[in-house]
C-alpha cells in the first residue's frame, strides 16, 4: 500500500518557538512606546552611513509594521522553517537566518544609502528560508490558498520575478522589495557554496595531476 501524509508546518522546534516570542514580545513592545523604537531599531539606510547604526541590520528583522505582517511573517516562518531546523540542526539553521536578514539589510543599505523610512520585519530572512526550502525539496507541494499545489522550487522562482519586477519601484505600497530579493541573494550565495568550493576544488586537483609526469614529479610551463 501507498501512504501519503498531508501535514501543515513541521511542529515548533526551539529556534522557532524562540524567534515566536521574541518577535512577539518586541511587537508588544512597539505597541507600547510607539514609532520612537522603528527609527532605532528599524533598518533607516542613511542612518547606517551616516551614523554608523549598524545593530540596525540585525534589529529591523523583530520589528513589524501591524498584526497582519507579524502574523504572516511568523506563519511563513513556522511552514518552512521548522523543517530546515530538523534537517540541519538550530545552530546551523539559526545562523542561516541571520546571515540571510542580515543580508537583506545590507542589500538595501548598499542599493538605497539615502533612503530615511525605516524597513522592519524578517521577510529578508524568510525569504532566504523559502529559497532553501526550495532547494533542499525543490519537489515538496505547497498549497497556494491551501487548494492548489505547487512544487516548491516552482514557488521560489516566482517569487523571486515578482519581487525582481517590483523592486523597480523601491518600496511602493510600504513593502522592501529589494530586502526580499536580498534575502534570496544570500540564501542563494549559502546554497550554492559548497557546490562552487568543491567544483573550484576539483579543477584545482584535476589541474594539479595533469602536470605531473609518469615519474610522479611536476612538470613546469
Amino acid at each position: 500500500m501507498n501512504y501519503y501524509r498531508f501535514s501543515f508546518g513541521y511542529g515548533l522546534t526551539p529556534v522557532i518557538k524562540n524567534l515566536v516570542i521574541i518577535m512577539g514580545a518586541v511587537f508588544l513592545l512597539q505597541m507600547v512606546v510607539s514609532g520612537s523604537i522603528t527609527l532605532y531599531l528599524g533598518l533607516v539606510p542613511i542612518l547606517v552611513w551616516k551614523k554608523f547604526f549598524l545593530w540596525q541590520l540585525g534589529t529591523y528583522i523583530f520589528l513589524h509594521g501591524g498584526i497582519g505582517h507579524i502574523l504572516f511573517n511568523l506563519l511563513a516562518l513556522w511552514m518552512f522553517g521548522g523543517e530546515l531546523e530538523s534537517y540541519w540542526g538550530s545552530r546551523k539553521f539559526l545562523f542561516y537566518f541571520f546571515f540571510c536578514g542580515i543580508g537583506a539589510g545590507i542589500c538595501t543599505v548598499v542599493f538605497s544609502p539615502y533612503q530615511f523610512i525605516p524597513v522592519i520585519g524578517a521577510s529578508g530572512a524568510i525569504y532566504g528560508i523559502l529559497l532553501a526550502y526550495g532547494w533542499l525539496f525543490p519537489n515538496r507541494p505547497i498549497y497556494i490558498y491551501f487548494l492548489f499545489p505547487i512544487p516548491a522550487k516552482y514557488l521560489v522562482i516566482i517569487y523571486g520575478l515578482l519581487e525582481l519586477y517590483s523592486s523597480m519601484e523601491g518600496t511602493g505600497g510600504g513593502v522592501a522589495h529589494l530586502t526580499h530579493l536580498g534575502g534570496l541573494f544570500f540564501g542563494l550565495i549559502y546554497m550554492a557554496y559548497p557546490y562552487i568550493r568543491q567544483k573550484i576544488r576539483r579543477e584545482y586537483y584535476k589541474r594539479k595531476w595533469s602536470q605531473r609526469g609518469p615519474d610522479n614529479k611536476d612538470y613546469y610551463h
